[in-house]
């Protein structure tokens, strides 16, 4: 069995519709999957309320002592994809899962606040020397805006992105809103258009890294830390110099 944790000291990064678009994809994929929802905001919980039927089912894990017996019973009793939804922050919850994480993903829109925000996510898991990748998430179909973000990510370091970096990015759309609302997934709610696709190309990289197992990642870790504690690593590009305003501007 694998656990993928989503987790981010920023809130409202998606990390719940992510959660839910992955699972259901993994689903599509013939995994036994189970999501468990550590956020007493309830999103995960309020979605399976819509939606009316038990599968993916959603377990809520509010005690931090639950978390390990829990992942080891669902292992025993053949679930092989489990994934975690966490509040924003780091608390004693979601420390436990993080521990007990195959692969974290760090969700970041891209905006300078949630780039900040990476920061103390990543050492949380680093702290328990766990794989991870940053998910852009809610980026604008296109423009400079992505790849700035991503830059202050990455460092600009190609290699490291291309490990760091999970893909496709995930673009803004009313599909993901609407689905949930729906009580649907994405995949369910619109099958053939982009934000299905996006979700359905992130759970094939998902899945791939996870049987990728550990590989570089201690030094990727190292590279991300380096990155994001610099204190010029989270800061905005000055204004372009062709007239545009910076990147994080109106946000």
């Amino acid at each position: 069995m694998h656990t993928i944790v989503l987790a981010t000291q920023k809130g409202g990064s998606g990390k719940s519709t992510l959660a839910i678009g992955l699972a259901l994809a993994a689903k599509d994929a013939g995994h036994n999957v189970r999501l468990i929802e550590t956020d007493p905001q309830g999103t995960l919980s309020n979605w399976q309320s819509r939606r009316g039927i038990a599968e993916p089912m959603v377990e809520t894990i509010y005690n931090v002592g639950r978390i390990e017996a829990r992942l080891e019973a669902l292992a025993r009793g053949g679930v092989t994809l489990v994934i975690v939804d966490t509040a924003g922050g780091i608390s004693a919850v979601t420390a436990a899962a993080i521990k007990c994480a195959d692969l974290c993903l760090i969700p970041s829109r891209p905006t300078i606040t949630d780039i900040e925000a990476s920061a103390a996510t990543l050492k949380a898991v680093r702290a328990w020397q766990k794989p991870f990748a940053f998910v852009m998430n809610q980026t604008p179909v296109r423009g400079r805006r992505i790849d700035e973000a991503a830059n202050a990510l990455s460092g600009d370091d190609a290699r490291a992105m291309s490990d760091m970096l999970a893909r496709p990015f995930i673009s803004m759309r009313n599909d993901h809103q609407d689905a949930l609302a729906s009580g649907l997934g994405v995949s369910e709610y619109a099958p053939g258009g982009k934000s299905a696709e996006e979700i359905s190309q992130l759970w094939r990289w998902t899945e791939a890294r996870l049987h990728g197992g550990a590989l570089k990642q201690q030094a990727l870790a190292e590279t991300a830390a380096a990155v994001l504690m610099e204190p010029s690593a989270a800061q905005p590009p000055a204004p372009w110099g062709d007239g545009h305003t910076s990147w994080d501007a109106g946000l």
